[in-house]
């Protein structure tokens, strides 16, 4: 497989909303994420996607559905969703965001089979690891047919065997520690490529050069800078990639997505050097997609 830049014509591909447009057409985004441990890394993906898509519902643990409650003041484009009532958006969303800020388990788990049922079981396991993964398989094994954007806790609890119902209709955004654990290989550009062409899944390796691989094409994403490397800036570019998944082809909205941040974080670089945050990434995705996208 052949592996070239990313040429920024490609952003003349993505969908922009139309000025007849009405509220629910230009897209709707269903975000499960978060833990007791973990509360910002599931808000920076709200706060890039909500400024995208016409709709973000937004499911996580009590704690941080009541953050996101009281922030509603921001954030008036979405619903805050109870766990256990997930599955009641799920198919009126055009892609799903799962994992910014799950929690993962260093142990490996023991598969209990057909044991969950019902995701109300999910919630009753004490350790969160546990929890991730038996989410993760659920909601995978139910919905393949939805578009899934798989990062963090949850894709480093995912099994391999669990891409193939998705029949390619699913995004993972590792970094190199999480793309090493995941394929136990190397992650030079033309080992994702040959693993997303194996397993059948679009592949955002993170790194200062992003590798975008579909299973027929390989992209190279430049740009960046030490700025990009604090916490929480992939959550933010999970966020953009799973709006942009939206309304767009998978593929089309990995590569773009990943520019993008990497725009953001450049014009963030002019203003103020290295010294921003995730935060700060987040509020300026909307104007540099307005100056490359609008022109």
């Amino acid at each position: 497989m052949d592996i070239k830049k990313f040429n920024p014509e490609e952003l003349k591909k993505l969908y922009v909303p139309a000025e007849t447009s009405h509220k629910g057409q230009n897209g709707k985004l269903l975000l499960i994420g978060g833990s007791r441990l973990f509360h910002a890394a599931s808000l920076w993906p709200l706060e890039v996607a909500s400024r995208i898509v016409d709709m973000v519902f937004y499911s996580s643990v009590p704690e941080n559905n009541e953050i996101v409650q009281k922030a509603k003041e921001e954030w008036r484009s979405g619903i805050v969703v109870r766990r256990e009532n997930v599955e009641d958006y799920i198919e009126e969303s055009d892609a799903i965001l799962l994992g910014t800020g799950l929690v993962r388990s260093d142990e490996r788990i023991k598969d209990k089979g057909s044991r969950i049922n019902k995701i109300e079981e999910i919630d009753e396991i004490e350790n969160e690891g546990e929890q991730t993964y038996y989410l993760t398989k659920y909601l995978l094994n139910k919905y393949p047919h939805k578009k899934w954007i798989i990062d963090a806790g949850a894709l480093q609890m995912l099994e391999l065997e669990w891409l193939k119902p998705l029949r390619g209709n699913v995004v993972l955004t590792p970094h190199i520690g999480e793309f090493e654990r995941l394929f136990a290989l190397d992650p030079l550009s033309s080992n994702v490529a040959d693993m997303a062409a194996r397993h059948n899944c679009i592949i955002v390796l993170k790194r200062h050069t992003d590798t975008v691989a579909s299973p027929t094409a390989c992209v190279l994403v430049e740009g960046g800078n030490p700025g990009m490397t604090r916490g929480g800036t992939g959550d933010v570019l999970s966020g953009i990639i799973a709006a942009l998944s939206c309304k767009n082809d998978l593929f089309l909205a990995a590569k773009c997505g990943s520019y993008i941040n990497k725009k953001a974080g450049e014009s963030l670089y002019e203003k103020q050097g290295m010294y921003f945050n995730a935060s700060d990434l987040a509020k300026e995705i909307p104007h540099v997609m307005k100056e490359l996208l609008h022109q």
